[in-house]
């Protein structure tokens, strides 16, 4: 009897459950798991819970209306113990035609059976799709956070960028995934300019015609849509490119009237006709790292007074593009360094001390040259992975 019952006591002990739940059903319960997970990492920033909820919300979130999905929690004995979730973006389908569907929000314990097990269930989900490739992770597709962190692990994540455990990516990779494609994350010091970036900023603002201006918070749906209508037209030939539906952008500006800074939103133009943008967001993570994702009841006034009083040290530069007609003109190829010097000056004067410009894709060499021109540093490193189904 004893030798029967004690194998069945050790199959109980390791016995890992997979829990399926619908976006927008258990939501606090995913979200709590990864307070738990990152209890003891420092760097570790709680998103807001209400920000959260709407984004897994299906009636909140415009990206539903293009895609659909699903969440999987792992509990063992009776415990949760790691998350993931599986989605199919029919905005990329449309535009790539690949059979390609992704996963995202994979935070586990250091468990590779546990990690192996949640990305079997995510890839079983797609493939029960028609997915013939899973992708990533990416939470929830490539225009929101993006990638396994893999360097730079002692520092907090800029606004809207993840962060994950040291040991995340091995577990990933042992569960039989590859190695798709490296992102990068650019440390960048407010302050004295390289002496080539300002020239070109002078020669350019020197050309007639050309304009800087600020992003008008007043007509804030107007100027998102010229930054999109930029940001479809430059980064539309890069890698996984998705662009935001009409939905997403009135969504992204209404959000972003709560938060940006408009002399961190550039637009230049060139007989008034818009050509370039240049775009950063205040670290909304700096401003809540001490909140654990709750705004009630003292987070609110907490956030107001370090977003609109008191300032944030850290921005993120989330765009900086040209419109292509512009890009293959000689005499507006200094544009780029004149407005990465205009962000340097302006986020100076608004006591900006660092920033971060992310992200750029490992192989995009004309983009990351100039980044380096500007002193910017390479400091953290995102992997997103690839399977076959």
């Amino acid at each position: 009897m004893d030798t029967q019952t004690a194998p069945t006591s050790r199959r109980q002990e390791h016995h890992i459950e997979i829990v399926e739940r619908p976006f927008g059903v258990e939501t606090q319960r995913f979200a709590d798991l990864a307070r738990r997970i990152y209890r003891d990492d420092p760097n570790f920033v709680a998103p807001l819970d209400m920000d959260f909820k709407d984004r897994f919300n299906p009636k909140k979130n415009p990206f539903f209306e293009h895609a659909e999905g699903t969440t999987f929690i792992a509990v063992k004995d009776g415990v949760d113990v790691g998350r993931i979730t599986a989605q199919i973006d029919h905005g990329h389908q449309d535009r790539y035609k690949d059979d390609v569907g992704f996963f995202g929000y994979l935070d586990t314990f250091d468990d590779p059976a546990v990690a192996k097990k949640l990305l079997e269930a995510a890839a079983a989900w797609l493939k029960g799709k028609g997915m013939k490739k899973m992708r990533g992770p990416m939470s929830l597709n490539i225009n929101e956070e993006l990638g396994c962190l893999v360097e730079g692990f002692d520092t907090p994540p800029m606004v809207m960028m993840p962060h994950h455990r040291a040991y995340q990516g091995a577990l990933i990779e042992a569960a039989g995934l590859v190695k798709e494609k490296d992102v990068f994350a650019w440390k960048y010091q407010v302050g004295e300019v390289p002496v080539r970036a300002r020239k070109a900023h002078d020669d350019v603002m020197k050309i007639p015609g050309v304009t800087i201006r600020t992003v008008d918070p007043r007509v804030m749906e107007r100027d998102v849509r010229i930054v999109m209508d930029i940001f479809n037209d430059a980064w539309q030939d890069n890698w996984g490119f998705v662009a935001l539906t009409e939905s997403e952008l009135k969504k992204m500006a209404a959000d972003m009237k709560m938060i940006l800074v408009p002399d961190l939103g550039l637009i230049a133009e060139v007989d008034g006709e818009p050509a370039a943008v240049s775009l950063a967001l205040p670290n909304l993570n700096e401003l809540i790292r001490d909140l654990d994702g709750k705004l009630f009841p003292f987070g609110l006034p907490k956030l107001l007074w370090r977003l609109k009083v008191k300032g944030p040290e850290t921005a993120r530069l989330i765009i900086l593009g040209i419109k292509k007609k512009f890009r293959t003109q000689k005499r507006f190829g200094g544009l780029s360094a004149a407005l990465y010097v205009e962000m340097n000056d302006r986020g100076k004067k608004l006591g900006i001390k660092s920033g971060e410009l992310s992200w750029t894709l490992e192989d995009n060499a004309p983009v990351n040259l100039g980044i380096k021109m500007m002193g910017g540093k390479v400091y953290k490193r995102y992997r997103v992975y690839c399977r076959d189904l």
